[in-house]
């Protein structure tokens, strides 16, 4: 069992370091524009504004999660350093999210414990950004 412990997570840092590059094609726009979304929905989440949270999720995840209440139900129990986070920074863009746009965020959640949520973004049809997707790992330290 440690054994594949250990691979998992010498994967996951594999899997991590693939991406580290700045993203292809993306802006400093693109990216106050990530950051603004992704403060946006912490906010909505920290007072339980399921409209607002639900607002920046891409198509996809909403047809994943036909609801807002459907989907803060998600995020209540999949994610609760992204629900409630004690605080959070932004760190780096890159394209390591199936090489999607992705912001990387350190989260300290309510324990005080930190995460690194991967935050990959789609370009809408109108030209704006959604969330894709986020995946989140516990932090071993260092950059975002």
């Amino acid at each position: 069992m440690g054994f594949l412990r250990s691979m998992a997570a010498l994967f996951m840092i594999v899997w991590l370091g693939l991406g580290m590059a700045h993203a292809q094609g993306v802006t400093e726009t693109d990216g106050r524009e990530f950051q603004r979304i992704i403060t946006g929905q912490i906010e909505a989440f920290r007072v339980d504004d399921s409209l607002a949270a639900y607002s920046y999720a891409a198509p996809a995840i909403k047809r994943i999660f036909p609801s807002p209440e459907i989907f803060m139900q998600m995020v209540r129990n999949g994610y609760p350093p992204v629900y409630r986070p004690q605080s959070f920074s932004f760190g780096s863009i890159t394209d390591e999210m199936n090489g999607r746009p992705t912001q990387r965020v350190t989260i300290v959640d309510a324990k005080g414990k930190a995460w690194i949520a991967l935050y990959a973004f789609e370009k809408q049809p109108e030209g704006g950004w959604k969330i894709i997707g986020c995946t989140l790992v516990e932090s071993q330290g260092g950059e975002a």
